[in-house]
């Protein structure tokens, strides 16, 4: 497998944000997630959302393998154990929940692909590290306390890896107070890749924005 599980890890760590996208359209995935990756993120989060989602994933992984062996395609939005192993036969490299489910994280921990399940509290957030998660997903990140809950978990946890989705902007004050609280990571959705882009086919402008979200993240950790 040319994306092994420390090397996925090391990707969502080094781009630091990770765009979580989803489009009906095969061909729009093609060129978002190649300007995502041209942009400095390489490692994508598709959500598994929609009629025939499978199907379509299954098609983009295709192809990237063929095209663009470099990208690291995961899967969001899992909640049980046979969703995720379809995934992963399509050639899924890391799996992302919305919830903490121990059927899914021993799945992937048998095949040795991460797991980044949703937490929103310390208990879950443990039971998740037992289970073999290296980096959890704080979600919603916004709803559940935010940078000052990232800050008061670190405190007692230092050990933590934390990566919220809901609530982290591309933008430098939202990259300053939740990257400054401690987190490894973050999720970005539709105001990373907007909906306005998508329309107009502005592959270049998603490129740039994920570019400029990139910098601007390793500008922070930098200074």
């Amino acid at each position: 497998m040319r994306h092994d599980r420390l090397a996925v890890l090391t990707a969502l760590e080094t781009q630091g944000v990770v765009p979580v996208f989803y489009h009906p359209d095969p061909d729009v995935c093609l060129h978002v997630m190649r300007a995502c990756a041209r942009g400095g993120a390489p490692a994508v989060e598709f959500t598994n959302r929609g009629d025939f989602a499978h199907g379509l994933f299954t098609d983009v992984a295709r192809e990237f393998a063929r095209t663009d062996p470099d990208i690291i395609l995961g899967v969001g939005s899992i909640v049980d154990a046979p969703t995720a192993a379809l995934f992963i036969a399509s050639g899924a490299r890391f799996i992302v929940s919305p919830v903490l489910n121990p059927e899914v994280a021993r799945l992937c921990n048998r095949r040795m692909i991460p797991y980044a399940p949703g937490c929103g509290s310390v208990t879950e957030i443990s039971t998740a590290q037992e289970l073999g998660c290296e980096i959890v997903k704080l979600f919603p990140g916004a709803s559940v306390g935010g940078p000052d809950f990232v800050k008061a978990v670190l405190g007692p946890m230092p050990w933590t890896k934390i990566m919220p989705t809901g609530g982290v902007d591309p933008d430098p004050a939202s990259i300053a107070r939740w990257f400054g609280s401690g987190i490894v990571a973050a999720g970005m959705g539709s105001k990373l890749i907007t909906d306005a882009a998508i329309r107009a086919g502005d592959w270049a402008g998603i490129e740039a924005q994920v570019r400029t979200t990139v910098d601007a993240i390793a500008a922070f950790r930098a200074g």
